[in-house]
């Protein structure tokens, strides 16, 4: 009996030790987080127009306080300063290797689905990188394990069946692959459903627009469908793929990085970077500011995107000149 309660006593101690390890680093973590100006990291040595794109002016806000139910407070989360991403060496696009693909999996039915022809437009400005839209799949001819959901009664495609299916196409021109679709998705038996998921590793990712349509709630469609519908989608793109790149969520400012739990936190989400993630995926791709804020500019003009316009033309000014 007492070899029995040594093991019971050395099993307890080594499960509050563990405890007691872990909740010291989370209050270390807590008391030590950077600012988020400390997370953007020095700018003295880069040239006026760098550094003042990475200056958070006055149209970044910081990331507001979680309510219940948010992302933060279901998931607190230590952040990531560029530094972090800097020695973290995550994949990179190379001259070979540079290539975003986009695969349809299922129809995209005009007027109920987003325009495949402007997410590609949109991937290629925001990641300034050669996009390449493939034929879509049907998923007739592919086993992807699938469910009906008890909540909303709609089917759904498990992501890891997408995922493998990504990472069988990838070609040695392919840097990332997003599938992308119109049915709902669920990432394991013990979740309800998943926007978007995108592995930093493996380069590909999968996401769902369903639960972008008011329609798969009941709900009737407003006027401005069509900008809604985009917006939502290009949003859950652009923060997906920026997976890719090795960007984790932001913690730092309102950011198209934050990490989301329902469509009311993804919708009061925007969909520019802040500076601390847009310096981060400078790093990575190299690409010219301006001509990036530019080509942004023109498609939010061209798709009735008017507030992300009107933000692109103040954050250009900025750059260009400090106003």
């Amino acid at each position: 009996m007492l070899r029995v309660y040594t093991k019971y006593w050395v099993t307890v101690g080594v499960a509050l030790g563990v405890g007691l390890g872990l909740w010291a680093r989370y209050y270390f973590a807590q008391a030590h987080k950077p600012t988020p100006v400390e997370a953007i990291g020095r700018l003295q040595h880069l040239p006026p127009k760098l550094r003042r794109a990475f200056t958070p002016s006055g149209q970044y806000r910081p990331v507001p306080k979680p309510n219940k139910g948010d992302w933060l407070a279901e998931h607190p989360e230590p952040g990531q300063t560029f530094d972090s991403f800097v020695k973290a060496k995550y994949n990179r696009p190379t001259r070979p290797r540079q290539t975003l693909v986009i695969v349809p999996v299922g129809p995209f039915e005009r007027g109920d689905s987003p325009s495949l022809s402007a997410l590609k437009e949109y991937t290629e400005a925001f990641f300034q990188l050669p996009v390449e839209l493939r034929p879509a799949v049907d998923p007739k001819h592919h086993r992807f394990t699938t469910r009906i959901n008890s909540g909303s009664g709609k089917p759904q495609y498990l992501v890891g069946d997408l995922m493998a299916l990504l990472r069988k196409g990838l070609r040695p021109t392919t840097y990332a692959a997003a599938a992308v679709t119109m049915t709902d998705l669920y990432p394991s038996a013990d979740w309800n459903f998943v926007f978007g998921q995108a592995s930093l590793r493996n380069r590909v990712g999968t996401y769902s627009f369903a639960r972008y349509d008011p329609t798969f709630y009941g709900k009737r469609r407003g006027a401005g469908f069509p900008e809604l519908l985009l917006r939502r989608s290009v949003r859950v793109l652009n923060h997906e793929t920026g997976h890719m790149f090795g960007l984790w969520h932001c913690i730092f400012y309102s950011c198209t990085m934050n990490g989301s739990n329902h469509l009311a936190e993804d919708d009061r989400t925007p969909l520019h970077l802040c500076p601390v993630c847009l310096r981060k995926l400078f790093h990575a791709v190299r690409f010219d500011v301006e001509k990036r804020y530019e080509d942004l500019e023109r498609f939010y003009r061209k798709y009735g995107l008017y507030a992300e316009y009107r933000w692109v033309k103040k954050r250009l000014a900025f750059i260009r000149n400090g106003n």
